[in-house]
């Protein structure tokens, strides 16, 4: 199923602060979720970006996890089509390219899977006072000169919405995540009328090789 923009902590190692190259693997539907600013409180619809981190830093050492595997780095969007919407700003730097009228109407968010981009890292202390996390600055366009030599993706590109939840999927998030998506109203009107799982797959679809990313 398409997810659509429309006008209308732990204590994991984080990513090397710095310029990264960086492959969308997952769109995560969160739902409507309470948020707090300047004592303002509103109720939003999010969704959650996922990248996989590839490449290596100054001494050319493959930026990895203990595990081998590539770093994962997550970015919050409140799912708005706006002209000053966040989620509008970051993919149109990614493209490089303006949209076009019609995508500025509607646009189908499972064209970013599976698509590279180089994202600025930077680090910011955590409040807890106990080291820092990592946060996504900005999204641009992977330089020309990079595109002849791209990894292999290590994630499988993967989809999640709350209009046909991948119950599968579902499983492989962590406790927070859950919880965060179980307490919005599309979940809970979801599984009030039906108690039976509901699956979906995850998008996995190739688009191509143009110059514009999506």
């Amino acid at each position: 199923m398409s997810l659509f923009a429309e006008s209308t902590g732990g204590s994991f190692k984080p990513v090397p602060a710095g310029m990264h190259l960086a492959r969308c693997y997952r769109i995560i539907d969160l739902g409507t979720q309470k948020s707090e600013y300047e004592g303002k409180v509103n109720f939003l619809r999010k969704i959650k970006v996922v990248w996989e981190v590839h490449g290596t830093d100054e001494d050319g050492t493959p930026i990895v996890t203990d595990k081998g595997e590539p770093f994962i780095i997550t970015k919050d969007y409140t799912l708005s089509w706006g002209e000053k919407a966040n989620l509008r700003k970051d993919l149109e730097a990614w493209r490089g390219k303006p949209f076009s009228q019609d995508e500025q109407r509607r646009f189908d968010l499972k064209n970013v899977l599976d698509k590279f981009c180089m994202i600025n890292v930077q680090h910011k202390p955590r409040r807890t006072g106990d080291g820092v996390y990592a946060n996504v600055v900005s999204v641009t366009p992977v330089p020309a000169a990079l595109k002849g030599s791209m990894p292999k993706g290590f994630n499988p590109a993967q989809m999640f919405t709350l209009g046909e939840p991948d119950m599968e999927m579902f499983e492989t998030f962590g406790d927070y995540l859950k919880e965060q998506i179980k307490q919005s109203p599309e979940w809970k009107a979801l599984f009030a009328t039906s108690p039976e799982t509901k699956t979906s797959k995850g998008a996995d679809d190739d688009f191509g090789d143009d110059e514009i990313p999506f």
